[in-house]
């Protein structure tokens, strides 16, 4: 790591030198000079203070990976029994794309109970070569055993990057295998590509979406990334394929853990916006909780699901399951209605690929009209009644 040195016989007044760094990270110590936690290292000392008085070091030169020991990119394919998640077929999609770019395999990482018959699947959405775990002790998800199988696979395969669905099995079991191998992990990447070097360009919101990070993991391996569903696109299945199944053994002594699954309660299964082909968004336009019915009629006129902003959902009107945004759900619906909603970034950063999007706001400079595929200017109290009025009577609306 590099540091500043600091020649206090170079220094003849400290009270000037004190004034030279606008972090405030030199001070005075029992008549000497010091540098604090403050220090940005941006080397303004040395070129502003006293001739040799701050001399910059360079710390030891970091160990350079072997980029050329890790290859293909590997998809860790999300599952309950059977029934895969379609995140991990929108992956195996971006993962193809990237991989065709430097001419690398695509890799799936299946782990499970009975998994083994439907392996050949995945085969099918773009993976090069399945490797299924399938052992008793992983029928249910443990975060030990489970972060054993990935280490495993990890050692063996040697992928340049990994990408996990941010799926709450996804969420948890990510971040432990990237501490296991001291890498780094970008949670949920709304873009994703690949350098010819194989660095992974991993892209992601920040500071609440107002601005958008470039993140690289330049000299480390595996790179790792989650992304939430409905953010990538999954390829067509392919008819035929030239993948190959590859069945893996794990040590029984690997799979120690300290804790134990008692039981599992399937969760009673609800209707997800994130399935939805049409919604309709009540936003912070609405005055008072009881006009949520009126979006809510919109939404059923159409058959669609009812939705909303953060606000609304923070303000307990609205479900904060039926939450769109960085902080709720990702949609990518075939048609999209905003009532009243102004398009923060946050919020568009959820739905903006969707097919259709239609807005309707009273503000004529509203961001949500920077996405829209169709703008409608207008109080939402009088042009909403008149599109339930127009699609109850089966009248062509736009």
């Amino acid at each position: 790591m590099a540091k500043l040195v600091v020649h206090q016989d170079k220094i003849d007044n400290i009270s000037e030198v004190i004034k030279i760094c606008p972090f405030g990270a030199i001070e005075e110590k029992d008549g000497k000079v010091q540098i604090n936690a403050g220090c940005k290292m941006c080397r303004l000392c040395t070129k502003k203070g006293p001739a040799g008085a701050f001399e910059y070091v360079e710390g030891p030169a970091k160990p350079q990976v072997d980029k050329s020991q890790w290859k293909g990119i590997a998809v860790y394919i999300d599952h309950v029994g059977k029934e895969i998640h379609p995140v991990s077929y929108e992956l195996l999609g971006k993962a193809k794309e990237m991989a065709d770019k430097i001419n690398q395999p695509v890799y799936a990482l299946f782990m499970g109970t009975d998994i083994t018959d439907i392996a050949e699947e995945i085969l099918h959405y773009g993976a090069d070569k399945v490797f299924v775990y399938d052992n008793p002790e992983l029928k249910d998800f443990c975060m030990e055993r489970y972060t054993a199988v990935f280490e495993d696979f990890i050692n063996k395969v040697k992928p340049s990057s990994i990408l996990v669905g941010a799926t709450p099995i996804g969420r948890q079991l990510a971040p432990r295998v990237a501490a296991r191998f001291k890498t780094g992990l970008t949670a949920d990447c709304t873009i994703l590509d690949v350098e010819e070097n194989t660095d992974l360009n991993q892209i992601r919101p920040a500071f609440g979406g107002n601005i958008m990070a470039h993140i690289l993991t330049t000299n480390h391996r595996p790179q790792m990334a989650t992304v939430r569903y409905k953010i990538m696109e999954a390829r067509e299945r392919a008819e035929s394929h030239n993948g190959e199944v590859v069945i893996c053994d794990i040590p029984a002594e690997k799979l120690a853990h300290n804790s134990e699954v008692i039981s599992v309660t399937k969760k009673p299964r609800e209707k997800d916006i994130a399935a939805a082909d049409i919604i309709v968004v009540a936003g912070r336009g609405l005055k008072k909780k009881e006009d949520v019915k009126l979006v809510e009629e919109l939404a059923d006129s159409l058959n669609a699901e009812l939705a909303c902003t953060r606000p609304l959902a923070e303000n307990g009107w609205v479900e904060a399951r039926r939450q769109i945004g960085l902080s709720g759900k990702t949609v990518r619906p075939k048609l999209i209605i905003t009532c009243g909603v102004s398009g923060t970034i946050q919020f568009v950063a959820g739905m903006n690929n969707s097919d259709v999007i239609i807005a309707i706001n009273s503000d004529p400079d509203a961001m949500i009209f920077k996405v829209a595929n169709y703008a409608i200017v207008g109080d939402l109290y009088e042009v909403v009644p008149k599109l339930i009025t127009k699609i109850k009577a089966g009248e062509k609306v736009l």
